[in-house]
């Protein structure tokens, strides 16, 4: 599902169901959602209704009203074309996501202990049951892991390869259906139920079954039908003119005059570009719950994220061991591993491989030390070792300093230690650590029999690359403001690292919420980005709200956009969407209005020359005949819509500048091409027609 993945434009997979589909869209209750291209079907059919009448009754000029009622009908079935291939390309994702919603087995936990498990369909799964998930198994639905950890190969959903650790607890317990575990085994809580699931969800968005008008697209709408109301009363004025001067215009004529005036290029486009604005989220792997959020990302002033799992991998990690004076890190590190060689928390895991790397300290067979592990608890907030009448400690700085008795005897080889006043040591272990926690880690203690050794520095890592896109979003014109819990010195030190333009510490769920609300009083529309539970009410307050696909389910369904990459830097992409959304729309709608000048020029001066011959000095562009001339502006009308749906779907290329210089170069481009386009192609279609007998 990844962006090289997508689905082409010209992929006849696509075009060919568009053509049918072109053709059921000319059902008027879908039309209706689109007033100007339904004003252009309901004039159609009365065309085509007089043009039979003539055909009958023996009308004159029927070779030209055959002409004129064609290229109407092009225009509405091009427009359903143009809608019709925006759809088929979110219909060709979800048929690919679909292929990963295998009809899967789950091995559901019974009885009280839940140490049996029955083989059921897992669309039979309710909420709450609970799944034993092995290596090599299909995870059957949506869930939260209570027990294990395992590697899971999420690729089916995000279009990654690398697998990534679920376990239980934390922010990375969430785990979706349809992806596979690679290695270990889990327990799974179901969160979902059948027809559900995130990638049920998924299908529906991208078939784009629940998509719902923006306001600025509804805005837009009542701005077109104003336009064609307008348009409507002018129109019905010609005849009376036309009356006298003497003479009379053709309905025919009447209806190619309204059908050009009014903007039939943004009507026809509108709905397409509002689809391929969330269908190139999609090919983000990002998963937008409407299209509102959409719209609201290309307006965003303020991102909002949280620190751990969104600016930081989320796991802090053992990056260096810091001895006090008279022990050798080696020492420290043999025993800071030891102390951690029963620890399964990230944190413990990364001490024994950091001791390995650097000093090929390797694990041993504690069995055969006797050796008893004491477990991190709450109260003493430590653990350790006990082997050989030796006693190991590793926890928090002050922890591990009551822990420790002076006048304890040292061990042999610690005799500096000894001959140095505790007190010196207790001091330099706090110097030490005073400077790790500076610096924005966190310090651990470790202790023998009594004795400080020193710390271990453990530190929370920023993802890779993300001081350079917050320095993007910069430029954008976004201010980015960091949230953790994290006192102020360590908040201070990794917003630094990071490159943010703000933090704040020890924030609060309540605190979070209330500097959103802040933010939106001062009229700016926030984005928060956010992978935990205590993020959802954030979420859900912001305009814009990205949960991390490797946050809780209340994260997820916090928020109106989920990143399938858990990228929080994502947000760049996101802005660069909307902003290309409300800027695809703007482009095409002042090139409609635009081209729309230039028609008039090519069937106005023609429909009253024969009234008023002084108009010839209008006919600009030198137009054959007036007949010709009012053919060849239907058909560049109809023809340009098709010209322009590449563009509608794949949008007009956001640059990181301000908002006058942007205005001035689509007034530039699309202002003046607008105009200057149709002088060259009614001219050139003036010229084949004409060559070719048809007008």
């Amino acid at each position: 599902m990844s962006q090289s993945k997508s689905a082409s434009i010209m992929d006849s997979r696509i075009l060919v169901p568009a053509v049918g589909a072109a053709f059921a869209k000319l059902d008027p209750r879908t039309l209706s959602r689109n007033p100007v291209m339904f004003v252009v079907a309901t004039v159609s059919v009365l065309t085509t209704v007089l043009f039979l009448r003539d055909l009958i009754l023996g009308g004159e000029n029927l070779g030209f009203s055959l002409q004129i009622n064609i290229w109407l009908w092009f225009t509405v079935l091009f427009a359903n074309f143009a809608e019709a291939v925006a759809e088929g390309r979110g219909k060709a994702q979800a048929e690919s996501l679909r292929r990963t919603r295998t009809e899967t087995q789950a091995k559901l936990l019974t009885g009280s202990d839940r140490t049996q498990y029955k083989q059921v369909p897992g669309t039979s799964l309710k909420v709450n049951d609970v799944v034993l998930v092995e290596a090599g198994d299909i995870i059957p639905s949506d869930g939260e892991v209570i027990e294990g950890v395992a590697s899971v190969n999420e690729a089916a959903i995000t279009g990654e390869s690398a697998p990534v650790i679920r376990e239980s607890g934390g922010d990375r317990s969430a785990v979706t259906g349809g992806t596979q575990v690679l290695s270990d085994w889990i327990r799974v809580r179901i969160t979902a139920a059948a027809g559900s699931t995130f990638i049920d969800r998924m299908i529906s968005l991208v078939e784009g079954a629940e998509r719902q008008k923006t306001p600025n697209e509804i805005a837009l709408n009542i701005l077109l039908a104003g336009m064609t109301l307008i348009f409507v009363l002018a129109t019905a004025t010609i005849p009376s003119f036309a009356s006298y001067a003497g003479g009379s215009i053709p309905i025919i004529v009447l209806v190619a005059l309204f059908v050009t005036l009014i903007p039939t290029t943004i009507g026809a486009l509108l709905s397409a570009i509002g689809i391929a604005g969330m269908d190139r989220l999609v090919r983000f792997n990002v998963l937008a719950m409407s299209g509102r959020a959409v719209e609201a990302a290309g307006d965003v002033d303020t991102l909002l994220l949280d620190k751990t799992g969104t600016i930081t991998l989320g796991n802090r990690q053992a990056t260096s061991f810091r001895p006090v004076r008279g022990v050798s890190e080696q020492d420290l590190a043999d025993a800071a591993q030891l102390a951690s060689l029963a620890d399964e928390t990230p944190e413990g895991r990364s001490i024994v491989v950091l001791a390995k790397e650097q000093y090929a300290i390797r694990g041993r067979d504690m069995a055969g030390l006797k050796a008893t592990f004491v477990p991190f608890t709450a109260q003493t907030r430590m653990s350790g070792v006990d082997l050989d009448g030796s006693q190991i400690r590793k926890g928090a700085v002050d922890a591990v300093l009551s822990y420790v008795e002076p006048g304890a005897p040292a061990l042999a080889g610690n005799a500096m230690i000894a001959a140095r006043p505790q007190s010196d040591v207790v001091g330099e272990l706090q110097a030490i650590a005073e400077e790790i926690a500076k610096a924005g880690s966190t310090p651990l203690a470790v202790a023998r029999d009594g004795k400080l050794l020193g710390v271990i520095q453990l530190k929370d890592i920023v993802k890779g690359g993300i001081r350079e896109r917050f320095a993007e979003l910069r430029r954008m014109g976004i201010r980015t403001v960091m949230i953790t819990g994290d006192n102020p010195m360590t908040a201070a030190a990794i917003a630094a690292e990071a490159g943010v333009d703000d933090f704040l510490a020890q924030a609060t769920p309540e605190n979070k919420l209330s500097l959103i609300r802040e933010e939106q009083a001062k009229g700016k529309l926030v984005a928060m980005c956010g992978d935990g539970t205590n993020d959802a009410p954030a979420l859900a307050q912001a305009d814009v709200g990205v949960a991390m696909n490797t946050g809780t389910v209340a994260a997820r369904e916090a928020g109106n956009m989920v990143d399938l990459d858990s990228d929080p830097t994502k947000l760049i992409e996101i802005v660069e969407i909307g902003k290309q959304l409300l800027m695809t729309r703007g482009a095409l709608t002042t090139f409609s209005i635009a081209n729309d000048i230039a028609k008039y020029f090519a069937i106005i001066p023609a429909m009253f020359l024969a009234f008023y011959p002084q108009l010839g000095v209008l006919n600009i562009m030198g137009l054959a005949t007036p007949q010709s001339a009012i053919l060849s502006a239907i058909i560049f009308n109809a023809l340009i819509i098709i010209a322009l749906i590449p563009l509608s779907l794949r949008g007009v290329k956001y640059r990181a500048v301000g908002a006058g210089a942007l205005l001035s170069r689509n007034l530039l481009i699309y202002g003046l091409g607008g105009i200057l386009v149709p002088f060259i192609g009614i001219k050139a279609i003036d010229v084949v027609i004409t060559a070719i007998g048809l007008a």
